[in-house]
């Protein structure tokens, strides 16, 4: 393709070339050569990080790398009692485009959102995305502070810590206050976190679990207020994955004494585990890393989709060092379809935790890579 634009640029240029010069001389002017086709734009790479993280500039986005993503997942409870699992992720993207090009139409930056939530009176997802080019208002995340914006979704934080996301769907809405009740928790070595056996497989990554949320859920016209725990990502670099990795499984568990689990494993194309990490903050505040063969996930039940024909682990079971905690669905049809969006159909579930047998506390599972491969 791109040999085809550089013949076809040629040949415009011999063309244009003799009308122009005449029309030079008969305006006296002097015509500019034709630019040179631009480079695709180099994106910052994700290294060890010398100093710690910045805040509140890390809250914000990061356009030097080419994705990144905030995303919140939480169990929520209803004034009758209902429990209900959501999800809200933005993505920003940085594209191939020339990032010198002064037109506010150059699509430069990509922001996509997805939206989710569980109900097991429903039996499956009800989930919603969109996107857009960054611009003109409409769309944007910015930097300095988490301000995000995609039409009439939002995510935005307060001066107090306190972040708001709003967002309307055809199936729901959500207006919802997710207040820290803790420190962040800074993944990997003060937030650089490795993805991959080489230095370069990483992201930058920090959590902030135990948000306490209040709000409301609306569905056919009806409000209802909700209050419950959420856990946050914020996630960006330029290469994630090794070229042998397939996708991942993922768990943030906001722990019932007032810890928090992260842990992960990027899959090879035969399911063997490539890499994997986890963190776990206990009541106490200790922390403790666990290094990749310290962690693992071990299928307990398998779940077919009936729209992909995928098997999903919905029931597994995640070990970290010595301590095994038990993995289970609120429900097990949690299959999101993005492919209007991110090109990616994933598992993304509220589940319950067990520790040693004994009920631990509520967490999100995260599940890529079994319809087709991953790619970001």
């Amino acid at each position: 393709m791109r040999g085809l634009r550089m013949r076809f640029t040629s040949r415009l240029a011999a063309l244009w070339a003799p009308l122009a010069g005449a029309l030079a001389l008969a305006a006296g002017l002097v015509l500019a050569p034709l630019p040179a086709l631009a480079a695709p734009p180099q994106f910052a790479a994700v290294a060890p990080l010398a100093t710690p993280m910045s805040f509140p500039a890390a809250y914000g986005a990061h356009p030097d790398y080419k994705t990144e993503w905030w995303y919140a997942t939480g169990w929520l409870t209803t004034a009758d009692g209902k429990t209900l699992g959501y999800q809200v992720t933005f993505f920003r993207s940085a594209t191939e485009h020339d990032r010198a090009n002064p037109s506010q139409f150059a699509p430069k930056q990509l922001i996509i959102g997805h939206a989710a939530l569980s109900d097991p009176a429903v039996g499956k997802l009800l989930h919603d995305q969109r996107s857009a080019r960054e611009g003109f208002g409409l769309a944007y995340a910015k930097v300095g502070d988490t301000d995000i914006k995609l039409d009439d979704w939002r995510m935005r934080r307060g001066a107090d810590g306190v972040y708001s996301v709003t967002l309307d769907t055809p199936s729901f809405a959500l207006a919802l206050r997710l207040a820290p009740s803790q420190p962040l928790l800074l993944q990997g070595e003060g937030g650089f976190s490795r993805k991959g056996p080489r230095p370069a497989q990483a992201s930058y990554y920090y959590s902030a679990p135990q948000l306490t949320t209040t709000g409301t859920v609306t569905r056919g016209g009806k409000a209802e207020a909700v209050n419950g725990v959420t856990w946050l990502d914020h996630e960006w670099s330029s290469q994630v994955l090794d070229a042998g990795a397939t996708g991942w499984d993922w768990v943030g568990a906001n722990l019932a004494d007032g810890g928090a689990l992260m842990a992960f494993q990027i899959r090879s194309a035969t399911g063997g585990k490539l890499w994997a990490h986890a963190t776990w903050r206990d009541a106490a505040g200790k922390i403790t890393q666990y290094a990749p063969d310290q962690v693992s996930f071990t299928a307990q039940r398998r779940w077919r989709s009936p729209r992909t024909n995928a098997e999903y682990p919905v029931a597994t079971l995640l070990t970290t060092g010595s301590t095994v905690w038990g993995v289970t669905p609120l429900q097990d049809d949690q299959e999101l379809d993005s492919r209007r969006s991110t090109g990616a159909v994933y598992w993304e579930g509220a589940v319950t935790l067990t520790r040693d047998g004994a009920p631990a506390g509520r967490a999100y599972l995260e599940m890529t890579g079994y319809v087709s491969p991953m790619k970001l």
